[in-house]
């Protein structure tokens, strides 16, 4: 299974992005899909979750109410919108299929990983 996070990039503090997540064997279909971020010297963190069927998601207090995480079936992608970014948003961003349809915010409950892709917020 491969997992493929894009869109990341520099963006000024106060703007937005949104990242997707495809993988191509349409595994993730039936899992809940997450988005963990990283930075250097410091363990990854949960972003959010969304389920199998798009029905619930929850996210990070850090992050409530600036990111939204929402999946196209038809499209096999899951996105992560992000705005009002701040510079303490910067990290490298991670996809991840959970093991079952709801997912949690524990690292050890997803099963495949993407290979990142790295925001930016300048101040």
């Amino acid at each position: 299974v491969q997992l493929q996070a894009s869109g990341g990039g520099l963006v000024q503090a106060g703007g937005s992005l949104r990242l997707s997540c495809t993988e191509s064997r349409r595994t993730f279909s039936n899992n809940a899909v997450g988005w963990f971020r990283q930075t250097p010297g410091k363990e990854r963190e949960f972003v959010g979750v969304i389920s199998w069927k798009g029905f619930s998601t929850s996210y990070a207090e850090s992050v409530k109410g600036r990111f939204a995480i929402s999946r196209d079936t038809a499209k096999n992608t899951v996105y992560l919108q992000m705005t009002s970014l701040k510079p303490e948003d910067t990290a490298v961003y991670y996809c991840a299929v959970g093991r079952n349809a709801y997912g949690t915010s524990t690292e050890n409950t997803y099963r495949y990983w993407g290979q990142g892709t790295q925001v930016t917020v300048s101040s």
